[in-house]
């Protein structure tokens, strides 16, 4: 049995690009509303188009090449979108345009296209893309419906928010681990609360205090979690937020897979220990301390413990808690 291929994710600046839709029905209207949003110079190629097509051609939004297919409609493009109901033609359209080096997706024919348009949460200009590489694309629009019910609207103001500032959050929080938790302090924190309530121009002061008068987050933090084997499903919620807001994962690579350890940050540091034998070593706690320093946010992630050892870490927890180092302790 073969492997098949992954699709490389990507998200494309069509600014001021020609983009050629072939097709002037339902399904080239769906891509071309789509397409308007990005500032691309859109081109639709059709003998005639539906009346919403129709409308924003007689209102400049579209350029309209009114009849069957012509290879010169390709000249210039830079993505094409073949929506026609002939296969025929939507090969003739992905030969050529592949070709040229052109990208070229045809609707629902994965094998003559070079690129799949993903289901998508749009939350602009937060935009979140489910694909299953055209294998069941049922799959990705189920997975898409789930998502539009937990990803709050509000997320797309504070996306344009923090864009206007960005310089000035970089500014004022000039540490990497630091940014980081004033973004967190942002989604989780009073900023989206006040937007939840429609009150932007709160939320908008609110964020320029905290970048006049940048908040003191206390750096280093220490999670122990417990292991779940080679199962990331077996992560609690906790658990699993405590690896994506990690620095850097403390683990023993004999007894963990990389399926849990994928689930921390991808720019997350990683230390590989021998942990049993790491934290009965007598300067255990000052490495721990160094790595906390270096690092800030540290989880430990735990295997099967002798008593001996789970009694050492026990006191080594409470060492670092004595020198002011918040512990969080997580268990399944």
């Amino acid at each position: 049995m073969s492997t098949a291929h992954s699709l490389y994710p990507v998200f494309l600046q069509l600014r001021d690009r020609k983009v050629l839709v072939v097709g002037g029905g339902n399904v080239a209207e769906r891509k071309v509303r789509t397409l308007m949003t990005t500032g691309a110079l859109v081109h639709v190629g059709a003998p005639e188009l539906t009346e919403a097509l129709s409308t924003w051609s007689k209102e400049g939004a579209l350029t309209w090449h009114r009849g069957n297919f012509d290879p010169t409609w390709l000249d210039h493009a830079w993505l094409v979108i073949a929506a026609t109901d002939d296969r025929q033609v939507n090969a003739q359209i992905s030969e050529l345009a592949t070709a040229r080096g052109i990208w070229i997706n045809v609707v629902d024919d994965p094998e003559l296209s070079s690129f799949q348009v993903p289901a998508v949460v749009d939350r602009r200009p937060l935009t979140i893309a489910i694909s299953s590489g055209g294998h069941a694309p049922v799959l990705a629009r189920r997975l898409r419906e789930r998502l539009e019910a937990l990803v709050d609207h509000q997320l797309g103001t504070l996306a344009s928010m923090l864009g206007e500032r960005r310089s000035g959050i970089r500014a004022a929080y000039p540490d990497l681990a630091q940014r980081r938790h004033f973004y967190d302090w942002t989604l989780d924190g009073p900023v989206m609360q006040l937007l939840g309530k429609g009150q932007p121009e709160a939320a908008a002061r609110m964020l320029d205090q905290a970048l006049n008068s940048p908040i003191a987050w206390p750096r280093a933090q220490l999670t122990v979690l417990a292991s779940p084997g080679a199962d990331p499903g077996m992560l609690t919620l906790k658990g699993l937020r405590s690896l994506h807001e990690a620095d850097a994962l403390l683990f023993d690579p004999r007894h963990h897979e990389e399926a849990v350890l994928e689930m921390a940050r991808r720019d997350a540091d990683r230390v590989p220990v021998h942990l049993e034998e790491w934290i009965t070593h007598g300067d255990a706690c000052a490495q721990l301390q160094k790595l906390l320093q270096t690092h800030g946010r540290l989880v430990m992630l735990l295997g099967d413990f002798s008593p001996q050892a789970a009694q050492t870490l026990a006191s080594l927890l409470s060492r670092l808690e004595a020198a002011g180092i918040p512990v969080q302790r997580l268990y399944i």
